[in-house]
């Protein structure tokens, strides 16, 4: 067994809308970044690498190469599940947190577990998804983004 544990944040910008856990969420703002700025996903791709040893999300998709430029993060995701199954790794289970005070993630969890799970190779039952806020603490408190943590299990076969 392999653990790894990932981590990222996005400030917001300009723009309508933010894209956490591979669903589109209606927002009044959106978030800075080279690619679609889903934190959770990129969250959970750097779990996915740490666990395998194989780095981290910014040595396999650098922010400075086009080819990545506004790339949808699921196939990203999808990616990085290749690169596991290469080396005869699956995911056993994910668990990750959303920490937002805006927008509300409540009601948009079950399909992030799906895309998550669908992404992975892996039933809903292994991915779990929460979400919360900082009481107002913090930059994250205070709106100035969105970030998220994974941790991750993986397992040979």
């Amino acid at each position: 067994m392999r653990i790894g544990h990932g981590f990222d944040a996005h400030r917001f910008c300009t723009g309508d809308h933010v894209v956490i856990g591979g669903v589109r969420i209606v927002h009044d703002r959106g978030l800075e970044a080279h690619s679609d700025g889903d934190v959770l996903i990129h969250a959970v791709c750097d779990a996915l690498l740490g666990a395998a040893g194989l780095g981290d999300i910014g040595r396999h998709f650098p922010d400075d190469d086009d080819r990545f430029k506004d790339i949808d993060s699921r196939l990203l995701l999808r990616r990085v599940r290749d690169a596991l199954a290469e080396r005869r790794l699956r995911v056993s289970n994910l668990d990750c947190t959303v920490v937002a005070q805006a927008p509300r993630m409540g009601p948009y969890i079950e399909r992030m577990r799906t895309c998550l799970a669908e992404d992975m190779g892996v039933t809903p039952a292994c991915v779990n998804v929460k979400a919360t806020t900082t009481e107002r603490m913090g930059y994250l408190g205070r709106g100035e983004g969105i970030a998220a943590h994974a941790v991750v299990l993986i397992v040979p076969f």
